[in-house]
């Protein structure tokens, strides 16, 4: 077993102030950054090192995190095209016919959601379908509060817990795990179907209980529509569009199967794809106007994708240095026979103390759910990584399923289905408050949450 030393005395200590403050709903950043300095004085011995740390951890994460961040910025560029133009609206006319009550309707709008999140992520589709299917889903019975819930849970719950298009999320807790991003998102599979399931059929069957008791109220209460730019294609041109776009981005899923396309070759062919959808059609839309408004877009993309992911630097230097990026950014200050901090420690938690599977998915389900207090599940992943690899250790396997359970349990709660500052897109869309949508969420989700586990347990 390697010897523990001062490094990992206080990764260790940072770790538990961590989870301290993220149970107390306070803002980890500041001590995170904290952690970075104090590992960096130890590790380098100069303040001028320990200073020089904090900038290089923040490099690397950054430079780690790129692709997602650049995938996502540039489809929020391409769906705000796709808004103003309309082809949007065309996109899911075809399912108009198919929303003919308010038990079809509930399913229809989240299996939709649920799609379209996996390839644009839930945000931008709350922005793309929201205004369209609202006034459908109303008029076919389901009130605001049941589009609203079955918008998130599919999109913000489903889609983005699993990620498996884009697989932003396994590359972060799959890094922080030291695994393959293709082994988290395989292990996650089974999770995401089972809490999925048990989810979504609880919270449709609580909704229809209580539409039947007459505690919702139904009075149809709509946003405004989103405002589109009158005359800029014409209705053939947003028809082939419609049909266009889904077939490119399905030809982009066929590739990644038959070249076995992952993780960061699976990202950049959708990113890729994006770029030149956005551009196509902002030539062809604005002619003369095409080159500022490709520009706009990039800018409106960009700076939400840097506004999601700005949490998540300073916590992924942190735990970035629990792992390989130790060595790439302070140098060889631990023990020659060390792999990482995480696993140190994961060997020594499995010479220390007594762990079976049970324990271990339960300890990860809590970790994630704890991670995801603070609002943004991506902030927290990185956490039930480490922690998923640490257990693993202690184990003697099961890695995967823990990575990708602390991954589902993070984004279910903080990405979010729970958190009432999480939720607000959605139900601004719906015009309903984030508070009862999170309330309304919380049953549902705690059955889903302990099922999976259950799962989780036969699995590991």
């Amino acid at each position: 077993m390697v010897e523990l030393t001062t490094l990992h005395l206080i990764f260790s200590l940072f770790l538990g102030f961590i989870i301290l403050f993220l149970i107390t709903r306070q803002d980890t950043s500041l001590i995170c950054i904290a952690g970075v300095f104090a590992l960096a004085l130890v590790a380098t011995g100069t303040l001028t090192g320990s200073i020089s740390g904090i900038f290089n951890s923040f490099s690397y994460a950054i430079k780690e995190l790129t692709p997602t961040i650049l995938v996502i910025s540039v489809i929020v560029a391409m769906s705000k095209v796709l808004e103003q133009t309309g082809i949007i609206d065309v996109m899911v006319k075809p399912f108009e016919k198919l929303m003919k009550n308010a038990n079809v309707t509930f399913w229809v709008v989240g299996i939709l959601m649920m799609i379209v999140s996996f390839f644009f992520w839930p945000s931008p589709a709350v922005a793309l379908l929201g205004a369209v299917l609202l006034p459908l889903a109303i008029r076919s019975g389901l009130p605001p509060i049941g589009v609203a819930l079955a918008m998130n849970l599919f999109g913000h719950g489903i889609a983005l817990s699993g990620d498996f298009v884009i697989q932003g999320a396994p590359k972060i807790t799959a890094d922080a795990a030291g695994l393959p991003v293709s082994e988290v998102v395989s292990a996650s599979v089974p999770l995401v179907i089972v809490m999925g399931a048990v989810t979504t059929i609880t919270a449709f069957i609580m909704l229809k209980r209580d539409m039947k008791q007459g505690k919702i109220d139904t009075t149809p209460t709509v946003n405004a529509e989103v405002k589109k730019e009158a005359g800029l294609l014409k209705s053939w041109q947003r028809r082939l569009f419609a049909i266009l776009i889904p077939i490119i981005f399905g030809l982009d899923i066929v590739a990644m199967f038959y070249f076995k396309l992952q993780g960061g070759d699976a990202t950049a062919l959708i990113g890729g794809t994006a770029v030149i959808i956005l551009l196509v059609l902002s030539m062809l839309t604005y002619k003369k106007k095409g080159l500022e408004k490709v520009t706009e877009s990039f800018i409106d993309g960009f700076q939400f994708g840097f506004k999601v992911f700005g949490p998540v630097i300073p916590i992924a230097a942190f735990f970035y240095l629990g792992d390989s990026g130790f060595f790439q950014i302070l140098g060889n200050a631990l023990p020659a026979n060390s792999t990482g901090i995480v696993n140190d420690l994961g060997l020594a938690l499995a010479h220390s103390m007594p762990m079976n599977s049970g324990v271990a998915a339960g300890t990860l389900t809590l970790v994630g759910a704890i991670t995801g207090l603070d609002g943004s599940g991506f902030s927290g992943i990185s956490l039930a990584g480490s922690v998923a690899a640490l257990f693993s250790h202690a184990i003697g396997g099961g890695a995967a399923v823990l990575t990708a359970l602390g991954q589902v349990s993070a984004i279910w709660v903080g990405g979010g289905t729970l958190i009432p500052w999480a939720l607000i897109p959605v139900a601004a869309i719906c015009n309903v408050s984030p508070f009862e949508l999170a309330r309304r969420n919380l049953i549902p989700v705690v059955v889903g949450l302990v099922v999976t586990t259950i799962v989780a347990m036969f699995l590991i």
